[in-house]
C-alpha cells in the first residue's frame, strides 16, 4: 500500500537551514519513501521552549512505510543529525514529527495521529498550507485554523 504523509521538520542549533535542507534530501533517498515534496522554508520563533530561532517546513512523503515504521525512520534520521533529548522542549538539532498519515487515526505511547498540536503551530501550518491547502485537520481545515494562530511569529526565508 502506498500512502501519503505530512512530516514536520525543525531545527534550531548548528546550521539549522543546512541540517534541515539535508534532512529532506536523506527522507528522499530512504527505502520505503517513495517521494519527498517540500514547502519552502520558514524561521519561527520557539514555542513553548527557548533558544535560537527554528528553521521549519512541512515534507509530503508518498511511502509504503506503515505509521510505526515511518516515526522508527523517523528518529533514525534525527539520530543522524545529531539529535538529543535532554529535557522536553529542548533546543535542537533537528525535530521530525509525523504530522499525518493518510487514513489513520490512532493514539498509542509513542504516536498520537494526527500530530495532537499540529493545529496550534502556525510554523506547521503556514508550511503544510502549500502542499495541501485543502486538507481538513479533526479541529477544522488549514485555512481556518490559520486564521487562529494568526499572531504567532512566522516568516519565510529566503
Amino acid at each position: 500500500m502506498i500512502a501519503t504523509a505530512f512530516v514536520g521538520l525543525g531545527a534550531n542549533l548548528g546550521e539549522a537551514r543546512q541540517t534541515v535542507t539535508d534532512a529532506l534530501v536523506t527522507l528522499g533517498q530512504t527505502t520505503g519513501i517513495l517521494s519527498c515534496d517540500s514547502a519552502q522554508l520558514y524561521g519561527s520563533d520557539p514555542v513553548d521552549a527557548t533558544g535560537p530561532t527554528f528553521v521549519n517546513t512541512v515534507a509530503k512523503l508518498r511511502t509504503t512505510l506503515s505509521p510505526i515504521e515511518l516515526l522508527d525512520t523517523l528518529q533514525r534520521v534525527e539520530q543522524r543529525y545529531g539529535r538529543q533529548r535532554h529535557y522536553l522542549n529542548a533546543p535542537r538539532t533537528l525535530d521530525l514529527d509525523l504530522l499525518w498519515y493518510e487514513g489513520v487515526a490512532m493514539t498509542t505511547p509513542r504516536l498520537t495521529l494526527p500530530h495532537p498540536r499540529m493545529h496550534l503551530r502556525a510554523f506547521v501550518l503556514k508550511p503544510l498550507s502549500e502542499l495541501a491547502p485543502d486538507l481538513t485537520l479533526p479541529q477544522g481545515s488549514i485555512q481556518t485554523l490559520l486564521l487562529t494562530v494568526e499572531e504567532q511569529a512566522i516568516w519565510v526565508l529566503t
